[in-house]
C-alpha cells in the first residue's frame, strides 16, 4: 500500500510529546511535523559546523574520512572511506549552497575543490589494468594517496565500482564548470573513456556494468549494479561540452535503461539491486537507485525521455512500495532490501525527489509526504550545526555522507522546488 500523509495525521496527533533526532519535536494542528528551526538556519549552522572542520594534509579531515564524530575526530571503530561517493556528492552539495547563497562565501567554494583535489590526486587507481587512473569507491582515511589494494567495506582489495566512477566523474565536470580548472575535466574524461571501453552491452539479467570490478583484471563481481543515472549524466554533461566520442556509450546504456531496467520495476525488481558499498547481497534492491534516476527524468523531462512523468512516478511508487515505513508517526524511506533505516542520504533523496515531482508535474499527490520526510531528516542537526547520520535518535557525527555530503544538496533541491519551506 503507498503512503498517504492524510491517513496519517490522526496518528501523529495522538501521540505523547517525543524527541525527534536532536530536538523536542514539533507539529502544527493537523498532526503534521513542523521544523525544529527554519530550513534556510539548519543548513547554514551545518555547512558553518564544516567549514570549521580542521585542515590537516592538505583538506578538512571530514574530505578524506567516512567516520567522523562531533568533535571531528575520526572514530576509532572504523577506518573506512568511500571516497567517489562521499566527496563526489559532497562536491555537488557544496556548489549548490555555493549557488544558493549567491556565490558570496569562498570558502564554500573551496571546500567543493578539496574535494576534487582530493578525488584527483588521492584516490585513482594505478595507471594499469582494465581501469587506469579511475576513481576509487573505497579506500581507508588518512591515505595520501590510497594504496593500490585500498579497497574496504565489501569491496576486496583491488576492486572498484564502475557506478561510483560516474558519479566522481560527473561531479568533477561541474567542479570544471565553474572554476574552468582543466585537471577536474581531464579526471572525468579519464573515468568516462574508462567507462566506455570497459562497457558491455546489457540484457535482462546484466547491466552495462557490473556492481565490483578487478582494476586489474576486469573481472567482474555482481552482474548488476542498479545506479546507472549518474554514468548517463557523466556521458550526457561531457557530450554536450563537445566530446562526442561518448555518443554511441550513452545511447547504448539509455536503451538499456528504457528498455530493460525501467520495465523490470514491475517485475521482481532485480535490475534495481546493488549500490552501496557496505553490501554485496545479490538481492539487495535499494531506493537510491530508483529515485536518483526518476530525478534526472524530473530535470531533464521531454529532452531525455518522452514518458518521464509516467515512468518518474513508477520509479517513485517501486520506492514506496518496497522501502517507506513509519518512524516518530512520520512517513519515511530506507536505504535498501538489507537496511530499512532511514539514514540521512536516503531521506532526504525521498524527500527532495517527491519534491522535484510535485513541481514538474503539478500533483500534490506526493508533497505532503516531501516536507514530512525532510522536516524529519533535519531534526537531526545539532544547535551548533553538527548533523547526526540518521534522525531516529539523538547523535553528534558518524558517516558523513549520510550526515552531510549526500543530504545538503537534496534540501537544496527541494527549497529549488518550494523556496517557502526554507523560511
Amino acid at each position: 500500500m503507498l503512503l498517504c500523509l492524510g491517513c496519517l495525521l490522526g496518528l501523529v496527533s495522538a501521540l505523547p510529546a517525543q524527541n525527534i533526532g536532536n530536538h523536542p519535536a514539533a507539529y502544527d494542528q493537523q498532526g503534521v511535523l513542523l521544523p525544529w528551526t527554519p530550513w534556510r538556519d539548519a543548513i547554514q549552522r551545518e555547512v558553518n559546523w564544516y567549514l570549521n572542520c580542521p585542515v590537516e594534509n592538505g583538506y578538512p579531515r571530514f574530505v578524506y574520512t567516512t567516520f567522523m564524530d562531533g568533535n571531528y575526530q575520526p572514530m576509532a571503530k572504523n577506518a573506512s572511506f568511500i571516497p567517489a561517493m562521499q566527496d563526489g556528492m559532497g562536491i555537488i552539495s557544496y556548489l549548490k549552497y555555493h549557488a544558493y547563497q549567491g556565490k558570496k562565501d569562498p570558502r564554500v567554494l573551496r571546500i567543493a575543490r578539496y574535494m576534487g583535489d582530493y578525488l584527483v590526486k588521492e584516490a585513482n587507481t594505478p595507471d594499469e589494468g582494465k581501469y587506469p587512473r579511475f576513481i576509487r569507491s573505497t579506500g581507508w582515511r588518512a591515505k595520501f594517496p590510497q594504496p593500490a589494494d585500498c579497497g574496504s567495506q565489501d569491496d576486496k582489495p583491488y576492486e572498484i565500482e564502475p557506478d561510483k566512477g560516474g558519479i566522481a566523474g560527473y561531479a568533477l565536470v561541474l567542479l570544471y564548470e565553474e572554476t574552468k580548472d582543466d585537471k577536474y575535466l581531464q579526471q572525468a574524461l579519464q573515468n568516462a573513456r574508462v567507462l566506455a571501453a570497459n562497457r558491455v552491452e546489457g540484457t535482462a539479467t546484466n547491466s552495462p556494468w557490473p556492481f565490483r570490478v578487478d582494476y586489474r583484471t576486469g573481472a567482474g563481481r555482481g552482474a548488476v549494479c542498479g545506479n546507472t543515472a549518474f554514468n548517463l549524466r557523466l556521458f550526457d554533461k561531457l557530450i554536450a561540452l563537445g566530446h562526442q566520442e561518448f555518443q554511441a556509450s550513452r545511447d547504448s546504456l539509455w536503451a538499456w535503461i528504457k528498455h530493460f531496467q525501467l520495465p523490470d520495476l514491475a517485475k521482481d525488481g532485480a535490475l534495481w539491486v546493488q549500490f552501496f558499498e557496505d553490501h554485496s547481497e545479490p538481492d539487495n534492491r535499494t531506493a537510491w537507485a530508483p529515485l536518483n534516476l526518476a530525478r534526472y527524468l524530473l530535470e531533464q523531462k521531454e529532452a531525455l525521455d518522452g514518458d518521464w512523468q509516467q515512468d518518474a512516478k513508477q520509479l517513485i511508487n517501486f520506492t514506496n512500495l518496497r522501502f517507506t515505513g513509519i518512524r516518530n508517526g512520520i512517513p519515511i524511506c530506507g536505504e535498501q532490501t538489507h537496511d530499512r533505516e532511514p539514514w540521512g542520504g536516503i531521506l532526504s533523496t525521498y524527500g527532495a525527489v517527491l519534491a522535484l515531482y510535485t513541481k514538474a508535474t503539478g500533483s500534490n499527490e506526493f508533497k505532503g509526504l516531501a516536507y514530512q520526510a525532510l522536516n524529519f531528516c533535519l531534526y537531526a542537526v545539532n544547535d551548533d550545526g553538527c548533523p547526526g547520520q540518521r534522525a531516529t535518535g539523538p547523535s553528534r557525527g558518524g558517516w558523513q555522507e549520510d550526515a552531510h555530503t549526500d543530504k545538503l544538496h537534496n534540501i537544496l533541491d527541494a527549497i529549488a522546488a518550494f523556496p517557502e519551506w526554507a523560511n
